[in-house]
């Protein structure tokens, strides 16, 4: 995630305060230092970094936490709400009928930020369109129709035209029966003249109600020129960063945002067209400090659900806590989770097991994990029927026959047949409460004390480490 460095010192440093009923100078001096550190390190902008640093300080020292508050917590909400600041508001982008224009240099991902837009729109209930203005790029109309039909978009563009400004003319005309029009641009390896003069002319065609920068989250330092000349060209109401789920350190975004004084619209959090998260601060923030974000992680659960239904109408995920737990109905739990993206950024959006809990783990623990879900996937379509309905029959001559049939070994097979066992004792405890039950569990989940149904396990997440 953007900025994961910042927040895993964060917590280290505020980890540092556990026990302590009154914070010293020198206790405030230390987390505001590796705010600096981690902020600077992040290409955030010094003249940034330092007002949100003095910011933390000064309330810090003059404020008193409320009664009944430690040092800690006090220290935590000031900075969650000074970062929140930082990041300021998202963009505003109503559901209904507008036109959108993407600008960014070449490589940036437009092209892919439009499909990404277009499906998320499309989800809302609208009718979107993308019209590929990118004349320069060779290969840009091809990839910007490919990702449409992946999206399920309407797609306008013109491999014939060498003219970007009539392309966008004629693809407004040509898609009006859409309500949001997302209009894709050409870039280039720098900020060039020509660039500039070409999205001015298309922007005066298509008088678009906002104009999205778009960034990756590795720009660095250099996206401030970027931010400067596109706003002395066309304005930027709004920025999108993509690429967030490698390396990338994202800070010049934060960067540009303020350069611009706009927004963050979107965050591209993977490669596919789903891949696309509307940027909420408080969410955003609260994932960062370890905090979790429910409401993201209720949507992508909501949206996987409904995924893993439409390809097998019959099985009703309900009907897991009415009656017994077989393997079918583990199998398709975990096709739901991989239907909700990568087990990193899931783990991140959950009360105490992101943050603190994931800087304990090898960086390629969730590797790991979504390595073992699909291998325990291979085991399991070498089983019969009855063998996945009936798994606490399955007898020893059966597991060396499945470790055959699946190219693994007995003790993989037993391994899942063991987590099986595992989660079909958690969901057993859910059987029967009531919602104040459900809400002690939760709260004991949140606080750590507890598993995750089909989540806990031994030796890391999922069990299947």
């Amino acid at each position: 995630m953007v900025l994961d460095d910042l927040g895993s010192s964060l917590r280290g440093t505020l980890d540092g305060l556990r026990g302590k009923s009154r914070l010293e100078e020198d206790d405030i001096q230390e987390v505001v230092k590796q705010i600096q550190r981690s902020l600077l390190e992040a290409d955030v902008e010094v003249d940034l970094v330092m007002e949100l640093s003095d910011a933390i300080k000064g309330r810090a020292l003059d404020e008193e936490p409320p009664g009944g508050t430690s040092a800690r917590d006090h220290v935590l909400k000031i900075v969650y709400e000074e970062l929140v600041e930082l990041v300021g508001d998202s963009t505003e982008l109503p559901l209904e009928s507008q036109t959108i224009l993407l600008a960014g240099l070449q490589g940036s991902g437009k092209t892919t930020t439009a499909a990404k837009m277009a499906w998320w729109f499309s989800k809302k209930g609208l009718r979107p369109a993308i019209i590929q203005t990118d004349t320069f790029r060779p290969g840009a109309y091809d990839q910007a129709k490919q990702m449409a039909g992946n999206a399920e978009v309407d797609f306008y563009g013109d491999p014939d035209s060498d003219d970007p400004v009539q392309i966008a003319r004629d693809g407004l005309e040509a898609t009006e029966q859409a309500e949001v029009h997302i209009v894709d641009t050409a870039g280039r390896h720098a900020l060039e003249e020509e660039l500039i003069a070409e999205i001015e002319e298309i922007d005066s065609v298509v008088d678009p109600d906002t104009r999205l920068l778009v960034l990756d989250a590795a720009i660095g330092q250099g996206a401030k020129e970027q931010a400067q000349r596109f706003e002395e060209a066309i304005g930027v109401e709004g920025v999108a960063i993509t690429k967030l789920d490698g390396t990338a350190k994202g800070g010049g975004a934060l960067t540009a945002v303020n350069e611009t004084d706009s927004s963050i619209a979107f965050l591209g959090t993977g490669e596919t067209v789903q891949d696309i998260e509307r940027f909420e601060p408080n969410s955003f923030i609260s994932r960062l400090l370890g905090m979790g974000d429910l409401k993201q992680l209720s949507e992508r659960v909501e949206r996987a659900m409904e995924e893993t239904g439409a390809e097998d109408d019959d099985w009703d995920p309900e009907s897991i806590l009415e009656g017994s737990f077989t393997l079918k109905d583990m199998q398709k739990q975990m096709e739901t989770m991989n239907n909700m993206g990568p087990l990193d950024q899931v783990m991140d959006m959950i009360p105490g097991m992101g943050g603190g809990m994931m800087d304990q783990l090898p960086d390629d623990a969730m590797d790991v994990t979504q390595e073992r879900m699909r291998e325990f996937n291979v085991i399991m379509d070498s089983m019969t029927d009855h063998e996945l309905e009936e798994p606490r029959s399955i007898s020893a001559s059966q597991v060396e026959r499945i470790a055959r049939g699946s190219g693994t070994n007995t003790e993989r097979v037993n391994e899942l047949l063991e987590q099986h066992k595992m989660m079909d004792r958690t969901l057993n405890q859910f059987q029967g409460m009531g919602d104040g039950d459900m809400q002690r569990m939760m709260k004991k989940m949140q606080d750590g004390e507890g598993g995750l149904g089909g989540l806990g396990g031994g030796g890391g997440p999922g069990g299947m480490m």
